[in-house]
């Protein structure tokens, strides 16, 4: 289920308690968690932004944090426009803590099915672009190569991205060129976004940041540490008697490494036997 975006500081909605005593049933071994555990739904409520560490770890709300100076990231207006927009939520001016306070600095990267390629859509439905003049611009409502993307770890540079087109061009931050009337002024405007660059540089060494939610390999901690967390009584419950310590520590390791419906069985198995011996 696709949630809202929220931002630091937002208020959270209270979640209203129930008052029939459902809470206070014990939860079949047939129902929910096949184990019995209870379910955490905390884990898909994480709003925490964190850094792309690999290609395969870019998903769902991002952010690009540009190589500038102040902070920048890249956004887009509501006609489409893409601009560097000044970052507000940092730890002590660190862009790699950076957290956008605009919806408009947000874009939703989604892998295309069967493919290594990224598309980028902006707050307003439609999709980032860089055409073969090098003009980027968020305006197209369909997908087609101009808006598929690869990102291409930079390899001197640990946590950032070059973000390379579909004419192996990449996305660089260049310094506007100015009139000499106007250059006084300029010197504080904000660099251009282009999609022409030839290689790898400064300037297109993007870092990306991301919802921790959708990260794979955070996704994938929690996924096991909730197969850990199961007691000894919802043991005993699933397996219909009471356990010894060394079969409790098996259940538990066979929760944890995949195996676990097989060990109840096992278990259970070994409980008949057992009964039978002893009369």
């Amino acid at each position: 289920m696709v949630k809202p975006l929220t931002f630091k500081g937002d208020k959270k909605a209270k979640k209203r308690k129930r008052d029939d005593g459902a809470s206070a049933r014990p939860n079949p071994a047939g129902s929910g968690d096949p184990a019995g555990g209870a379910i955490d739904d905390n884990d898909d409520d994480d709003d925490s932004w964190v850094t792309a560490e690999a290609p395969t770890d870019v998903a769902g709300p991002i952010i690009f944090t540009l190589p500038s100076e102040p902070a920048t990231c890249l956004a887009c207006d509501s006609h489409g426009q893409v601009y560097a927009s000044p970052l507000e939520n940092m730890i002590e001016g660190d862009a790699a803590t950076a957290e956008p306070h605009d919806v408009r600095q947000v874009w939703v990267a989604t892998r295309i099915a069967g493919q290594e390629g990224l598309t980028f859509k902006g707050h307003h439905g439609r999709y980032l672009t860089g055409d073969k003049f090098g003009i980027v611009t968020a305006t197209r409502e369909a997908i087609s190569p101009e808006e598929t993307f690869l990102c291409i770890p930079v390899p001197d540079t640990p946590g950032s991205f070059a973000v390379q087109t579909q004419r192996d061009t990449f996305f660089t931050l260049a310094e506007r060129a100015p009139s000499s009337a106007a250059a006084a002024a300029a010197k504080s405007a904000p660099a251009e976004i282009r999609a022409d660059a030839t290689e790898i540089g400064f300037a297109s060494s993007w870092r990306i940041r991301m919802q921790a939610r959708f990260k794979p390999r955070l996704k994938a901690n929690k996924e096991e540490k909730a197969r850990e967390k199961i007691s000894r009584k919802q043991l005993e419950e699933v397996v219909g008697r009471r356990l010894a310590d060394n079969e409790v520590k098996r259940l538990k390791r066979a929760r944890r490494e995949g195996d676990y419906h097989e060990a109840v069985l096992d278990v259970r198995v070994k409980g008949k036997h057992d009964k039978f011996a002893s009369c």
